[in-house]
C-alpha cells in the first residue's frame, strides 16, 4: 500500500472521530452568537450616550459662558433634547431587535431580524454622524452671521487684544473647522471600528443560515 492511501485512510478515521453538527445545531450556535451580537450593540448604544452626556458635563464654565452670551443657550438645549429623543428610539430599538433575536424559532425569521438590526445600526450611523455635520455647521453658520458679537464676547471673556476682529475671525474659523473635522473622523472611526466589527459578524452568521435555510 503507497503513502498516499494509507493517508487517506488516516484521514477517513480522523473524520469519522470528529463530531458531526446538525443542522438544528449549527442554527442554535449561530442564533446564539447573533444574539450576542445585538446585546452587544444595545450595551455599547447605552455607553455612548453616557459617555456623550458625561463629555458635555465636562465643558469648561468659559465656554458654557460664552454659548449663552451669543445667544446659543436656548438653540443648544432643543438640540439636545432632539439628540436625546432619537437617540432613546434607536435604544428601544436595538432592545427590541435583541429580544426579537433572543426569541426567534426559525432560520429564515433568525436572518430577517439579523438584516433588520443591520438596517437599524445603519440608519443609527446615519444619523449620528449626520447630525453631528449639521450641528458643526449650523453653529458656525450661526457664528458667520454675528461675528461682531463673537469677537467681543471672545474679547470680553478671554482678553483678547492687539488683534483685528477680521483676523481673529479668520484664525477662529480655521480653527472650528480643524475641531471639525478631527470631531467627525474620530466619530467615523469609533463606528467604523466597534459597529463595524459587530456588523460584520452579523453578516458572517447571516451567510451562515444562507447555507443551511432549505
Amino acid at each position: 500500500m503507497d503513502e498516499l492511501e494509507l493517508l487517506k485512510k488516516q484521514w477517513q478515521a480522523q473524520e469519522q472521530e470528529l463530531p458531526h453538527l446538525s443542522y438544528s445545531d449549527i442554527y442554535k450556535m449561530l442564533l446564539k452568537k447573533s444574539s450576542s451580537i445585538v446585546k452587544w450593540i444595545f450595551f455599547i448604544s447605552i455607553v455612548e450616550i453616557i459617555f456623550w452626556t458625561g463629555l458635555s458635563l465636562c465643558v469648561p464654565e468659559s465656554s458654557t459662558k460664552f454659548s449663552d452670551d451669543i445667544g446659543l443657550h436656548n438653540i443648544l438645549i432643543a438640540v439636545n433634547l432632539i439628540n436625546y429623543v432619537v437617540f432613546g428610539f434607536f435604544i428601544f430599538l436595538f432592545y427590541r431587535n435583541y429580544r426579537k433575536i433572543s426569541s426567534t424559532d426559525s432560520i429564515k425569521q433568525l436572518m430577517r431580524n439579523i438584516l433588520l438590526t443591520r438596517k437599524t445600526v445603519k440608519y443609527f450611523v446615519i444619523y449620528n454622524i449626520s447630525a453631528s455635520v449639521l450641528l458643526i455647521i449650523g453653529i458656525n453658520f450661526y457664528y458667520y452671521l454675528n461675528q461682531d458679537i463673537v469677537f467681543r464676547f471672545m474679547a470680553e471673556d478671554y482678553g483678547i487684544a492687539n488683534i483685528s476682529q477680521e483676523r481673529f475671525m479668520k484664525i477662529f474659523f480655521a480653527i472650528q473647522i480643524l475641531f471639525g473635522i478631527v470631531m467627525i473622523g474620530f466619530i467615523m472611526l469609533f463606528y467604523r471600528l466597534v459597529y463595524g466589527i459587530l456588523l460584520r459578524r452579523l453578516s458572517n452568521n447571516y451567510k451562515e443560515l444562507e447555507k443551511i435555510e432549505v
